[in-house]
């Protein structure tokens, strides 16, 4: 037993890539959290999952492509301009776990080599890893799961690390909206590998698209049809800037609208139906700011309207979900499950291969965390 009075529990051995602002809310997040217990730990959904706590999380292995971060300790890589997320735990302790060059592929939009450095990424000019030289690190690091956090509409990108973490043995949990936990394919090969996977495209613990859902599942409850809606989405973080080239947000429009038609007993027609960022405005930084509409008719075919502002952090509001995945992951690994883990990727994900009422996913999950549930 150690000093705090818990006995020794074995680390979460993880690696990312895209240290950019969710994976240094993530970092600052485990730290925030050691000096915590259960009774004062505020804006957590689970403190304990399978006796794993938050700060038995460890990043052993990172990489990017942006110069500020590449080579730096992830300590500090994290705090690097673009990363412009709010502070929760400024002292972190080095972790002796440099951040290494990544493959680029299509990881940055063209349209960002436009703007001015503090807002964009510094490609570095280092020789990108390779394949082989990736997995090699991942399996010297004695990596057990690896998160995605690359930017929205790096297809090809995203399918190289899940092909990463199928040749390194490892889980994989993908937190942005390129298909694979959701594409037969690929749910096919990681159970025939025996490895677990989470996806696809991480919901934020209290966002945009959960309240859209809940509110939308409300008005299924409530006898009100629902007849026409809109969600739009403005931020200053490079998420946002990112996604002003609508060549890549297909899949990212697919995965937040199928959130919100999924809870309904009738699907809207497309023209009935928005959901997306809608600007990138510098000045609010992470901060996210949605303006949800809803119209509807109530009894006797009244009409009625809906409107409503939520401001919030942006990237930690998706941190302690990506925290419980990563527990959660963990469990699949112990249990010997391989493939999609369909219970954890309903909760804490916008676009999983089989879609759930909130209500359902919650009773999932809780029943997977237990065991009672196999996945």
């Amino acid at each position: 037993m150690n000093l705090s009075g818990r006995l020794p529990v074995k680390k979460i051995k993880i690696a990312i890539v895209g240290i950019g602002n969710c994976a240094s809310s993530l970092i600052q997040g485990i730290e925030y959290y050691k000096d915590k217990n259960n009774n004062d730990a505020i804006g957590l959904m689970h403190w304990d999952i399978g006796g794993y706590k938050p700060y038995d999380i460890e990043v052993v292995a990172a990489f990017d492509i942006d110069k500020r971060k590449v080579g730096k300790d992830i300590s500090q890589a994290i705090f690097e301009l673009p990363n412009c997320t709010k502070i929760i735990c400024d002292k972190i302790p080095l972790t002796g776990v440099k951040v290494m060059m990544g493959n680029i592929l299509d990881g940055i939009s063209e349209h960002m080599e436009n703007y001015d450095s503090e807002y964009t990424f510094s490609p570095s000019d280092k020789k990108e890893s390779t394949k082989e030289e990736i997995i090699n690190i991942l399996k010297e690091s004695g990596v057990e799961i690896l998160l995605n956090y690359i930017p929205v509409g790096s297809e090809k990108a995203a399918r190289f690390y899940a092909e990463c973490a199928l040749d390194a043995g490892i889980a994989f949990i993908n937190n942005i909206p390129v298909f694979i936990a959701s594409d037969q394919v690929w749910a096919d090969r990681f159970k025939e590998k025996g490895l677990p996977i989470i996806g696809d495209d991480v919901k934020a613990q209290l966002g945009a698209t959960i309240t859209h859902r809940a509110l939308t599942d409300l008005f299924n409850k409530r006898g009100v049809k629902l007849e026409r809606t809109y969600q739009l989405n403005t931020g200053g973080n490079t998420d946002f800037l990112n996604m002003l080239n609508r060549t890549r947000l297909s899949s990212k429009k697919t995965s937040k609208t199928e959130a919100v038609q999924s809870v309904l007993d009738e699907r809207l027609e497309d023209r009935n139906i928005h959901i997306g960022p809608s600007d990138y405005v510098p000045w609010q930084k992470d901060n996210k700011v949605c303006f949800i509409r809803m119209e509807g008719k109530l009894f006797g075919d009244i009409p009625m309207e809906l409107e409503l502002r939520l401001s919030v952090e942006d990237s930690p509001n998706s941190a302690g979900v990506g925290i419980d995945a990563i527990r959660c992951c963990k469990l699949g690994l112990e249990r010997g499950i391989g493939g999609v883990l369909y219970s954890p990727s309903s909760y804490f994900m916008k676009h999983p291969p089989r879609q759930y009422s909130d209500d359902e996913a919650y009773l999932m999950t809780e029943e997977f965390i237990s065991g009672k549930r196999e996945y």
